[in-house]
């Protein structure tokens, strides 16, 4: 089976009228607007304990700072983006795609950050303590979400997969939480999975 990335009706990036100059552009605009309806939206760019690089799950400033044990998870949307958006690729190359991944990505960390989807957080999962993220954090899980996109544009699908169940088997492990728990707590949760995160 032939790689993904090189199905033969998928347009020629270089010759695309979208390049990635142009792509870097937009992508830069969107994060801009992102930021500015974050804070409209009453978010903090920085948490109250300041800025911080690392934390880990569970803690204060799990979604607050530059990364955590969940930005994994937003780099596996931006493999999965890149999955879902690969039929487009015989009308859109893959700059325009990232700037499509990158409109999802966002629209999903402006919907998370709502009162309706943290509320549903603190009641349905076993993140009691979560009320949103910081716009850093948001701004930084979109990042994420990109590199995501541009590995799984430069290489191929099988590498990607392993990577796929290496990030969710190893947060399983150590975090007791990864994407497949976190979506299926907010959509269908279990009283069952919550004590099991929670250590009881």
């Amino acid at each position: 089976m032939s790689e993904l990335k090189h199905i033969p009706a998928e347009i020629d990036d270089e010759t695309s009228d979208v390049s990635w100059s142009h792509a870097a552009l937009v992508l830069v605009g969107l994060i801009l607007v992102v930021n500015v309806v974050l804070l409209a939206m009453g978010r903090e760019y920085l948490s109250d304990s300041g800025f911080g690089v690392w934390t880990g799950a569970w803690t204060k400033d799990t979604s607050q700072w530059i990364a955590d044990p969940y930005s994994t998870s937003h780099v596996l949307h931006g493999i999965f983006f890149y999955w879902l958006l690969l039929p487009l690729g015989r009308w859109l190359a893959a700059p325009a795609r990232l700037v499509a991944a990158t409109l999802i990505e966002s629209s999903w960390e402006l919907l998370e950050n709502s009162p309706i989807i943290i509320e549903r957080y603190r009641g349905a999962t076993a993140s009691l303590d979560y009320f949103g993220d910081s716009v850093l954090n948001s701004t930084c899980d979109i990042l994420c979400a990109m590199l995501g996109f541009w590995l799984a544009w430069r290489f191929g699908w099988k590498w990607m997969l392993l990577l796929v169940v290496v990030v969710e088997l190893s947060m399983l492990v150590l975090v007791r939480d990864n994407l497949t728990l976190n979506v299926l707590m907010l959509v269908w949760p279990s009283e069952t999975i919550k004590a099991w995160q929670m250590g009881r």
